[in-house]
């Protein structure tokens, strides 16, 4: 792969991430139980937050995928992920750049878990 190409396909996925972080489209997003437990937890909120995160840069995002965040909320410091998984959600994701043979998961879960 070129260059050119390594950077469309990374600019693909960084949009279809963004569009399952900002609208709840185009995958699933799990909280884990913790996260879930913690005493005001909101949903909407939690929604509303990583739908505006904005926080990525060279540390948390080397590849330009826009796949992993960090942020503070509930008094909480959080972690999301996005990974990419078949269809199936058997194996891995062939092409995490089509999303006809991607399944996208965001888990968000307190850092302390990590």
């Amino acid at each position: 792969m070129t260059d050119t190409t390594d950077m469309s396909r990374a600019v693909t996925i960084a949009r279809l991430n963004d569009q399952l972080r900002q609208t709840g489209t185009g995958g699933c997003i799990v909280i884990t139980d913790a996260l879930r437990k913690v005493s005001n937890f909101n949903a909407s909120a939690l929604a509303a937050a990583l739908a505006r995160y904005d926080g990525f840069d060279a540390d948390n995002d080397p590849h330009g995928e826009r796949d992993f965040g960090d942020l503070t909320l509930f008094g909480e410091d959080l972690l999301f992920k996005v990974d990419y998984y078949d269809k199936d959600l058997t194996f891995g994701s062939d092409d995490p750049a089509n999303p006809d043979v991607t399944q996208r998961v965001l888990t968000v879960m307190l850092a302390r878990d990590w």
